[in-house]
């Protein structure tokens, strides 16, 4: 689209007479002068027909300073919500002088608005000058921000002086204020505790005396530093904030704060942590002792009306454990994947079926999901069920067939799908013990919701359940 003039743009978009676009001409000629010798963008706006906005019909970017904007604004509309100075000069004739204002980049800028008036002293669009003060707001910032941290330390050093520190007196840890040579000027009452403590005196009454530990810490150059450090068996997080610079220093303030019930919290965690890991590995490895006597007792031999029964409670027991051996294999023992889950047991039951079904293919869909590990359990028992049921049930009249396992979350819920194109379910049968086993499992154990229903081809399961189960209180 080619570069529009300005009497195009007011007689597109305005209702402006000859003589007012005459007007605007004339004041257009000067924009680029004016911009040079202010060192800011300038532009003129006028009103558009509809006179609820304006649009920009010139511009001038100064040559002699970095320009406001990254590209050209002659053409765009200007809207009230954005630029509210320009359409009060638009309808008061009145100009402003210096107002602070923030462009649609995102830039501060000091703008200047003057009306250029047309016949009869009617307001036929405005001059605008906007200087970017970005840099300048910012230093501003900075030096009102530094005022206050001055004017808070000085009435904190001045209030030690007068014997009335405005510090907290009830704060749990214990604050110092020592001079450049390390000699205490203050210490709040939880700082003299610690020194009572010590049970040492010292007459020049050194900081580094009473705790030689932290000698380190306070010949650092560091203007704050922060280390843990061991004093009367105790340990102590120790903060230094040394005030001024390196030629001259204000004095510094050393904060102990008491951290030893943090860190044998954090003991007792690491522990509790190894040992629930070695139960869980104990578990795996009972689950999987169980599962080797099931496997030893049917290449015995077993009655064939009982083989599937066997291999049914095999397949539970197996699902049961991979939830475990998941465990043992990620960091956390409180979280578990529910893809990786969902595909270990998928692909062994799959896997260990007959020869007549090795043409069944399984897939799986859905994003990284964790669950807690109390839930993983329920979960597994409910995959393992829905899953061997497709492999045992869906494909009786053509053992090539598909299966999906399609999961993901809506809000603070998890849906699980299988889904078969095998022979369908059929209402009318007899609920099996598989079923049974998902339906309680997802009532009583998942707090969710359990629907299978027949498709075109196949059979659709669906679990839905919450990410944290409710708390019932009797």
């Amino acid at each position: 689209m080619k570069n529009l003039t300005v009497e195009e743009l007011c007689r597109l978009h305005t209702n402006l007479s000859s003589d007012d676009v005459k007007r605007i001409e004339e004041v257009v000629v000067n924009l680029p002068l004016i911009a040079d010798l202010n060192k800011a963008n300038v532009f003129v706006d006028c009103p558009t027909k509809e006179g609820n906005h304006a649009i920009v019909v010139a511009e001038a970017v100064p040559t002699t300073t970095k320009s406001v904007y990254k590209k050209p604004v002659v053409g765009k509309f200007a809207y009230e919500a954005f630029e509210p100075s320009v359409f009060f000069t638009l309808r008061t004739g009145k100009p402003i002088f210096l107002n602070r204002a923030l462009t649609q980049e995102g830039k501060t800028v000091d703008q200047s608005v003057v009306p250029i008036n047309g016949c009869n002293n009617r307001v036929i669009g405005t001059l605008i000058m906007e200087k970017d003060i970005s840099e300048q707001v910012k230093y501003q910032q900075k030096m009102e921000a530094l005022s206050e941290a001055t004017e808070t330390l000085s009435e904190i050093l001045i209030g030690m002086t007068e014997n009335r520190p405005i510090i907290p007196e009830v704060i749990e840890e214990s604050l110092f204020f020592i001079d450049q040579n390390g000699k205490i000027l203050y210490s709040n009452p939880s700082a003299t505790n610690l020194i009572q403590e010590i049970g040492e005196s010292c007459s020049e009454n050194l900081l580094v005396q009473y705790f030689p530990d932290i000698e380190d810490i306070l010949e650092s150059l560091d203007e704050l530093l922060v280390q843990e450090v061991t004093i009367l068996n105790k340990v102590f997080q120790v903060k230094k904030i040394k005030l001024g610079h390196q030629d001259k220093s204000n004095g510094t303030f050393v904060i102990f704060k008491n951290i030893t019930e943090l860190r044998e919290k954090e003991r007792e965690l690491t522990v509790k942590s190894v040992a629930i890991r070695e139960i869980h590995h104990r578990v795996k490895n009972n689950l999987q002792t169980v599962a080797s006597l099931l496997r030893l007792q049917m290449r015995r031999g077993l009655p064939e009306e009982s083989k599937v029964h066997f291999e049914e409670s095999l397949n539970r027991i197996s699902s049961i454990a991979s939830v475990y051996e998941i465990i043992l294999s990620n960091s956390s023992v409180d979280e578990i994947d529910i893809y990786s889950l969902i595909e270990k047991i998928g692909n062994m039951l799959v896997s260990e079926a007959g020869p007549e079904y090795r043409g069944i293919n399984i897939t799986y869909s859905g994003p990284r999901l964790l669950i807690h590990s109390n839930k993983a359990v329920s979960v597994a028992l409910v995959i393992n069920e829905l899953i061997q049921n497709c492999v045992k049930h869906a494909f009786n009249t053509n053992h090539d067939g598909r299966i999906e396992v399609l999961f993901k979350q809506k809000d603070d819920n998890i849906e699980v799908q299988v889904i078969d194109n095998g022979d369908g379910y059929s209402p009318e049968a007899k609920s099996s013990l598989g079923l049974d086993i998902v339906k309680m499992m997802i009532e009583h154990d998942l707090n969710g919701c359990f629907t299978i229903e027949r498709a075109d081809p196949g059979t659709i399961a669906t679990v839905k359940f919450p990410l944290e189960r409710e708390v019932v209180y009797s």
